[in-house]
């Protein structure tokens, strides 16, 4: 089958790699000059399952009031924060009772264990060699963070993910370089997890897809999407022809929305931002050995290779354009506190923002749109990265109308059409 791919972030690139495996001609179409330019570029790079969850968590409302007025906080709101922003905090807040919260994180991660399997026999059976590291080690500053963690921990042991809860000098075992002058309470350390870089696996596979016959379109933006009976046409920016397709699977992020309301499909997705600081290793014995999360802060530190990124922090508003300074201070602040001689920060820092296409509740958007010939994978948030290569042969698998090997149940668009 003809199909086009509409993105080339890391959901379309591992999309892309998995129909030509199933031998479709495909065609990805990007506005970018490269793949993985945008939410792909500067993450976190973590890869940890029990780590995934809603950002609809119950208490939210006082949770983002108690970080609004700090100077270092995990939670921002910039101007402009527009109408749709509105509306999907709304629908946020209403998806944060205990109960929903409690099903999508469990549905999240479904999705990302999954995934990691499939990362995992992908590098290993197509020998990609990118900066990668295992084990994650969540710091807990305070008591109280301690204590807001436990229910997170309950899911984990409920699903049969290890972990080992530590003492500060049972962390400091593991992670050998933390400052010492910097107390903290306690740590979770999940051996299982891992970090790689995002972008190196991006450009790997993707040559890979090309080898199998993907064409990959740059530099070219899709101002639309018509399915009609002859197929789906594709409306490309400067462009007089609309290519047809049998099928169209849009990875297109936050520009989804943009591209399926005309089709009549509302789909409450929010850009909410993300930032990191990427800068070259002095000395290997100053950094991380992998991923290490401050918990109160809602920012990693992560190993890539010859290079230390501290990634992290939600801003709701504004522009992937526009950087919050004090949100940048935040990252430095926590890599001097846990890492203060990692990075060589005099020359050559790669400072990022970066739009998390985000849904109210939590899981993306797997599988048929409703609409003939339509197909999405969008709308994990923070953790495409992680939901990447298991969400791919997923909407593969459904394409091939073959029976997907994870349980697919609240991933549908049925539940915000039904």
């Amino acid at each position: 089958m003809k199909i086009a791919v509409i993105g080339a972030g890391i959901i379309g690139v591992t999309t892309a790699y998995e129909l030509a495996m199933d031998g479709h001609e495909v065609t990805v179409f990007d506005r970018r000059l490269a793949a993985a330019e945008e939410a792909s570029f500067a993450n976190a790079g973590v890869v940890a399952p029990g780590y995934a969850a809603p950002w609809a968590i119950p208490g939210m409302p006082s949770h983002i009031i108690r970080h609004l007025l700090r100077k270092h906080t995990p939670v921002r709101m910039s101007l402009p924060l527009s109408r749709a922003n509105m509306a999907w905090m709304w629908k946020c807040l209403r998806a944060s009772k205990a109960s929903h919260y409690a099903t999508n994180r469990l549905r999240m991660q479904r999705l990302t264990e999954y995934s990691r399997q499939r990362l995992r026999k992908l590098s290993a059976d197509l020998e990609l060699d990118y900066d990668r590291s295992e084990g994650h080690l969540i710091l807990l500053r305070t008591e109280r963070d301690h204590a807001m963690i436990q229910a997170s921990l309950q899911v984990m042991r409920d699903t049969g993910m290890g972990f080992s809860e530590l003492n500060p000098e049972e962390a400091r075992a593991i992670e050998l370089a933390l400052n010492p002058d910097t107390a903290f309470h306690s740590a979770i350390h999940v051996p299982g997890d891992e970090v790689g870089n995002c972008r190196q696996f991006a450009l790997l596979l993707k040559n890979i897809a090309v080898q199998q016959g993907v064409d990959f379109v740059f530099n070219t933006a899709v101002s639309g999407i018509t399915p009609s009976g002859a197929g789906v046409a594709i409306q490309l920016a400067n462009a007089d022809e609309a290519p047809v397709f049998e099928a169209a699977v849009v990875c297109a992020g936050v520009e989804s929305t943009r591209l399926m309301r005309p089709l009549g499909l509302k789909i409450p997705m929010a850009a909410i931002h993300g930032y990191s600081v990427s800068a070259t290793v002095r000395e290997s014995v100053n950094a991380p050995r992998s991923s290490v999360m401050d918990e109160h802060y809602k920012v990693a530190i992560s190993r890539l290779g010859k290079r230390v990124r501290v990634a992290g922090l939600a801003e709701i508003g504004g522009s992937a354009e526009k950087h919050n300074q004090a949100a940048i201070q935040t990252l430095y602040k926590v890599l001097q506190d846990w890492f203060p001689a990692a990075g060589l920060m005099s020359s050559g820092v790669q400072v990022w923002k970066g739009s998390r296409p985000m849904l109210p509740d939590g899981p993306p958007l797997l599988g048929a749109s409703g609409i003939d010939k339509v197909w999405l994978n969008i709308g994990h948030g923070a953790s495409g990265w992680a939901m990447s290569c298991g969400s791919a042969k997923v909407l593969a698998d459904l394409i091939a109308q073959r029976s997907p090997d994870v349980d697919l149940d609240g991933l549908g668009i049925e539940r915000f059409t039904s």
